[in-house]
């Protein structure tokens, strides 16, 4: 069976999931467990990020690496065009996801951490006290914003960041106004990094992911509630529930584990 080594909070990772999924290839997901679990990581794949997938003897790493291996190893249900210009469009789109969307997203997210109180607590454990919690929503955003000056997740940076996810909304909205998909008529590489990368602004309502179940549905106020993003949302949403495996996860109370963000 694939073995797709994953940090289950790695946007990367379910993008590859999502690949996984639709391609109908079951899988054995293992958490990589940070620090010591990273080191394993290195002996089997020659570096220390994730996702990485082994298929008997052949290891790769990367999500772009991973994807066009699936596609040329299991080629039912392609994921990259025949046609050569359509199949340069995706890959330019999808590294548009990876590259930009993705880094972007990261950022924003942690600044919604940062400040909106709901949003920072729902990673705490249900069973925390309502003093802990009250104490957790009371600690000043512009504190949290100093700490995160100088390490690329400053108030500037977020705004930059914020301003490029709209404009990127605003052309996917625009392409799925006339298009069901972002390259052809069918699901392509570029729809599925798109959609996982999305995870960030928005976390999937259902149990796709093994995350707090505070997060669910919650996202980046401005951008997961924005009534010009619907349109993408709605093609998010049904693309996960036409082709994403619901996973037989048992309930976790909000925060009850390590939520590792934006390893890849």
């Amino acid at each position: 069976m694939l073995e797709l080594y994953q940090f289950e909070a790695s946007h990367y990772c379910e993008k590859v999931r999502l690949i996984l999924d639709y391609k109908q290839l079951p899988y054995k997901a293992v958490e990589v467990t940070p620090g010591m679990g990273q080191v394993e990581l290195y002996r089997l794949s020659g570096q220390r990020q994730v996702p990485v997938l082994k298929d008997g003897e052949t290891v790769v790493a990367d999500s772009t690496a991973i994807a066009t291996y699936l596609d040329a190893t299991y080629p039912a249900r392609p994921i990259l065009p025949a046609d050569a210009a359509m199949r340069g469009l995706c890959l330019m789109l999808e590294d548009w996801a990876d590259e930009s969307i993705g880094p972007n997203a990261r950022k924003v997210m942690i600044g919604a951490f940062s400040q909106h109180p709901s949003f920072r607590t729902a990673l705490l454990p249900a069973s925390t006290p309502e003093v802990i919690k009250g104490l957790v929503s009371a600690v000043p955003g512009d504190f949290l914003n100093l700490l995160g000056t100088g390490i690329g997740f400053g108030p500037d940076d977020i705004k930059a960041a914020t301003l490029s996810l709209h404009q990127a909304l605003s052309s996917i909205c625009a392409i799925l106004a006339v298009h069901p998909y972002l390259v052809n008529g069918e699901p392509t590489l570029a729809d599925f990094a798109v959609a996982g990368i999305s995870m960030y602004l928005k976390f999937p309502a259902q149990r796709y992911v093994d995350l707090p179940s505070g997060l669910g549905e919650k996202g980046v106020p401005g951008l997961a509630d924005a009534p010009e993003y619907e349109r993408f949302w709605a093609w998010r949403d049904q693309l996960y529930a036409d082709y994403r495996i619901e996973r037989s996860i048992p309930p976790k109370d909000a925060g009850s584990g390590p939520v590792r963000i934006g390893i890849d």
